[in-house]
């Protein structure tokens, strides 16, 4: 039986923004740790909501704002996909006047509010010794926000989309791309029998990695991403002669929401909303891609026309149970969390950089954008991914820093 240390403080975890495989297998990880070296682990709910909303009073229930997690909790969720104490993309730097939790509105009046102060203040309460925070650049950078109001922060990176600054990998990169990659081969079947252009579209608002990583296994003959602008007519082009080459007489493109046509108009495809980090709301560029397609393509086929079959990927590729890899990094980034707080270290990011497990200031989150370097790794005349070696390159390639 593991040795129990004596009595030691709590850690709180969270989980913000989008849902990724892998959440729950980071969230067991930290916890059996903690509590096998005399830590109490309490799970924050809903991402930066659960702390914010937290009413400072014993008498009050909270208990949609936090939970005290154990070992039997987090067994029954490790293995599954999703975040089971949920998430949301709330940003308490900045709440509008609606949305600030009934406690504060008689202090909180301003059109947007900042309302960290209350945030230390209830993980205070709380009795909070360190707090875990996984997310995105959007959920990690209001951990740097917390981190230089004195808060003992360790962050571990997660999103999709692998764009993460700082490390080569993010928690549920591998889910999405193994997932990309079965779906389009599963779409191939109908795309082929009907002899058709089978144009798919996939996260990536910013960055392209996750239609570049599956493009580059196999999975397309093509892909567009956020980095590049394209031209509708080269593309047509390309698919075309794919299409004629193939025996089964199709072809396939895989396109990041971010990604954006020459000449079209930059606000065709972005949401008049934001959402609480200032972004624009992206998506459906697949479906004008798609009609783009079929309108251009009797010019490079002989007058005839081909039709093309659009499929939107969208949640199913987050949803559902993690890969290997996303079991097996939340592991080891969840006890690489731990070995930094038990030397009384903070700040930090963990990061697999390299090929090894690492830890970077927290700050590399807020200090640049990750996205494709497009000299070394996309041919802006083929569009594809382009690389000259494999030799010393990251697992996932064109994910590295350097």
């Amino acid at each position: 039986m593991a040795q129990t240390n004596k009595k030691k403080g709590s850690i709180a975890i969270l989980t913000g923004g989008g849902d990724v495989p892998g959440l729950n297998p980071a969230i067991r990880a930290i916890t059996i740790r903690a509590l096998r070296e005399g830590y109490q682990v309490i799970g924050l709910r809903r991402g930066w909501a659960g702390i914010m909303e937290l009413v400072r009073d014993k008498k009050a229930d909270n208990s949609d704002k936090y939970m005290v997690l154990t070992e039997e909790i987090v067994n029954k969720a490790g293995r599954t996909g999703g975040t089971f104490i949920h998430t949301s993309r709330t940003r308490p730097s900045h709440v509008l006047k609606a949305n600030v939790p009934p406690q504060y509105k008689d202090k909180y009046k301003n059109e947007v509010n900042d309302l960290t102060e209350e945030v230390i203040k209830n993980l205070e309460y709380l009795g909070v010794e360190y707090l875990i925070p996984i997310g995105g650049d959007d959920t990690l950078s209001y951990g740097v926000r917390l981190y230089s109001e004195g808060v003992k922060v360790v962050a571990i990176p997660k999103t999709m989309d692998n764009d993460v600054p700082g490390t080569d990998y993010c928690i549920g990169f591998s889910t999405c791309v193994t997932r990309t990659i079965q779906m389009c081969n599963t779409l191939r079947t109908s795309a082929g029998s009907h002899e058709r252009i089978l144009v798919i579209e996939v996260f990536g608002r910013y960055a392209g990695f996750t239609a570049m990583l599956p493009t580059m296994a196999g999975a397309a003959n093509r892909c567009v991403i956020p980095e590049h602008k394209f031209d509708p007519d080269l593309l047509t082009t390309l698919l075309i002669e794919d299409r004629y080459k193939n025996p089964s007489h199709y072809s396939v493109v895989l396109v990041s929401e971010g990604s954006k046509m020459i000449g079209m108009n930059e606000r065709t495809l972005v949401n008049d909303n934001k959402d609480v980090y200032g972004h624009s709301l992206h998506g459906g560029i697949g479906e004008l891609v798609s009609d783009k397609i079929r309108e251009l393509s009797p010019k490079y086929c002989n007058g005839q026309r081909v039709n093309t079959i659009y499929q939107q990927l969208g949640y199913l590729v987050r949803g559902g149970d993690p890969d290997a890899i996303d079991s097996i990094v939340p592991m080891a980034y969840g006890n690489l969390a731990l070995d930094l707080i038990l030397k009384g270290i903070h700040g930090r990011l963990v990061v697999l950089r390299n090929g090894r497990y690492d830890n970077a200031p927290i700050d590399v989150v807020t200090s640049t954008n990750k996205v494709i370097d497009i000299k070394r790794y996309y041919n802006v005349e083929r569009y594809r991914p382009h690389y000259k070696s494999f030799e010393f390159q990251p697992l996932f390639i064109m994910t590295g820093n350097s």
